[in-house]
């Protein structure tokens, strides 16, 4: 069987050119900013001119483009080499959100291939209608029009996945090590932000990243005694967002003369959420807080046990009609009215 394997994942510019144009994409999604077209789009072009500088400013931090794609492409190759090993003919395809390769290319390179079957898998471990079920929505219409019949399929999520899990706990065992003697330490586990209006439909995001931070704390030997809170970064104008905020809790360990281990619990590759805003931008703050240390774990990115992972939810997504989550079927509550299990399967 001829399997082809379409990661989502949000894009980000690759030069300070493609900063704005990125961004009106990002912010025309409706998913992103919930109002008609013609109220949505304009805003968009207004949102992307507004923080077009800002933007350029962070990405030239990072040699003047995002380092997101090639990191994606990196996991593209290793996710082939693990399904290979499984004894799949496999092929990896990415589709981003709001820079290329967009779905319309990945679809059209996915028809070309002409496989038996199509697994669709988020870079996202924990599902949220901003993220998955947007890109699923643009992968859908894409597919259609490109005129991709294979049967097709998907990992909905996957929060507490056991490779998912070995592999970030073994990055925060290794940054647990490198604790100062005499200093006692706080781990954050940082998540993405997500407008609370987002949550109160019915969003599971915020719940699964708790479960997230959960299961890795019970993978590691010192479970007991570790003293750790769920925060969350990058906030975007004016309304309400979860909270606690990551800076708000960097701001509250300098006041307590704590170290801190920092853990981006929602992202798996590296980017200007993890190079900037908590290298840079949070490190200068600890610092000026009072911080006592300032460790932070790297993404899983490559690392085999969550590339392994990736490879045991895919097979089990190529070989059902419903999707593949880290559970038995439907894994959120059922007040998470918004649940991905519940997107529906072609």
């Amino acid at each position: 069987m001829k399997l082809a394997v379409v990661l989502f994942n949000l894009g980000g510019p690759d030069s300070l050119d493609a900063v704005e144009p990125f961004l009106r994409n990002l912010f025309s999604d409706p998913a992103i900013i919930d109002l008609p077209a013609i109220l949505r789009l304009p805003l968009a072009r207004f949102v992307a001119w507004r923080r077009g500088p800002v933007a350029r400013g962070i990405y030239a931090k990072l040699g003047g483009k995002s380092p997101i794609l090639p990191e994606t492409e990196a996991q593209a190759r290793a996710l082939e080499q693990a399904l290979k090993r499984q004894g799949t003919d496999a092929r990896v395809f990415i589709a981003m959100r709001a820079s290329p390769p967009q779905s319309e290319a990945a679809a059209r390179a996915v028809a070309a291939w002409k496989p038996d079957r199509v697994v669709l898998l988020p870079l996202y471990p924990q599902f949220s209608t901003t993220t998955s079920a947007s890109s699923l929505g643009a992968w859908r219409r894409a597919a259609a029009k490109a005129g991709l019949r294979a049967p097709e399929s998907r990992v909905c999520c996957y929060p507490w996945d056991a490779g998912f899990v070995t592999a970030e706990a073994k990055l925060v065992a290794e940054a647990l090590a490198a604790r100062k003697p005499g200093i006692s330490y706080r781990m954050l586990f940082s998540a993405h932000g997500l407008p609370k209006y987002i949550v109160a439909r019915g969003d599971p995001y915020a719940w699964q990243a708790r479960r997230t931070a959960e299961a890795v704390i019970a993978a590691l030997d010192e479970n007991d005694t570790l003293d750790w809170r769920l925060c969350y970064q990058s906030r975007v104008g004016p309304m309400k967002w979860l909270e606690p905020a990551t800076d708000s809790e960097i701001r509250r360990a300098g006041a307590e003369s704590k170290g801190l281990v920092v853990v981006p619990i929602a992202f798996v590759s590296e980017h200007s959420e993890t190079l900037v805003e908590l290298d840079l931008e949070y490190g200068s703050l600890a610092s000026q807080c009072g911080v006592a240390d300032y460790i932070r774990v790297p993404t899983v990115s490559v690392r085999e046990a969550f590339i392994d992972g990736l490879a045991l939810l895919v097979s089990r997504a190529a070989a059902s009609n419903v999707p593949a989550t880290c559970g038995e079927g439907r894994i959120c509550p059922a007040a998470f009215r918004r649940c991905g299990y519940d997107q529906g399967a072609k």
